[in-house]
């Protein structure tokens, strides 16, 4: 089975992106294996620090690891968002296949420091580990908000993109193009979309030489998500979008078995939506097409 590497290189070759979602329950992992095979399609499946406090780190990576095997499935596991040295040594050792370190809050000279001390200490104990840093303000928390942030002052430049990636050696780099985290109501609506730099990401891409994530990747303009991943963008990350059909799939469950209590009956709706979101996204990051290779 190819790597994680070697899928990034030809999803770039082909100007497409996999696509990354995340998950926090079996739910949530069901649907979005379900959506991958279904377009034989490979998958990254995320867990933020949160996310995998209440799944279990090693348990997780068992599941994924057993998806793979069982299946001879190219599904991969990324430990999302992590913000420390600790958690990340937690997930390379567990048998996470990629990490977001991300210390984007902290000063810019303290990001590059202590991320490329995470990167020399994670593929330490994981040499095929893919790492990732993160530079600018994306916003916090793939939830529900009421305002959208003004992100305009945390946007990455090529100049810092290019220092940060000589000055760390991460292997994927997540820039502040204009995305942000969650999503607003009239986003969850279809009222509104977010909207990318477009130019910002060609530039980012062609100073940094290397992968690109866009995070955020919930209620954003499928035009624009075409033109980011011809830009440069090779993995694209969903989650607000994938929780708010997990919670519309619940309701409609509970009230077609309105006094059911066997878990597996009232479910598959759930499922079912997180499904059609999963299929409906990786339709867009690969503009229609399988992958060449199929799976």
């Amino acid at each position: 089975m190819q790597s994680l590497r070697d899928l990034l290189q030809e999803a770039q070759k082909n100007g497409v992106a996999i696509g990354h979602f995340n998950i926090s329950d079996l739910v949530l992992l069901k649907a979005v294996f379900a959506g991958a095979q279904e377009l034989k399609l490979p998958v990254l499946v995320g867990l933020s620090e949160g996310e995998r406090e209440f799944v279990g780190v090693r348990q997780i990576a068992a599941l994924v690891k057993s998806l793979r095997e069982e299946f001879d499935y190219p599904i991969f596991l990324n430990a999302d968002h992590t913000h420390s040295l600790a958690k990340g040594v937690e997930a390379a050792k567990a048998g996470f296949d990629s990490i977001v370190f991300d210390l984007s809050a902290l000063p810019f000279e303290e990001n590059i420091r202590q991320t490329k001390q995470a990167v020399e200490a994670l593929k330490a104990i994981n040499p095929s580990m893919l790492v990732e840093g993160e530079i600018g303000d994306i916003g916090t928390g793939s939830e529900i908000h009421d305002h959208a942030p003004d992100l305009k002052k945390g946007l990455s430049t090529p100049a810092e993109a290019k220092q940060f990636v000589d000055g760390t050696g991460v292997d994927i780099l997540a820039p502040a193009v204009g995305n942000m985290h969650g999503m607003l109501m009239s986003m969850v609506e279809g009222e509104t979309k977010k909207h990318l730099d477009i130019e910002r990401i060609g530039a980012i891409k062609k100073a940094a030489g290397v992968f690109m994530t866009l995070h955020g990747g919930s209620g954003t303009d499928d035009g624009d998500l075409h033109k980011a991943i011809a830009g440069g963008i090779n993995i694209v990350h969903v989650n607000t979008e994938l929780r708010v059909a997990w919670r519309h799939g619940l309701e409609q469950g509970l009230a077609k078995h309105p006094e059911e209590v066997v878990p597996y009956k009232i479910l598959p709706p759930a499922v079912d939506a997180v499904k059609e979101v999963v299929l409906s996204r990786l339709r867009v990051f690969n503009g229609g097409r399988h992958f060449a290779q199929g799976v």
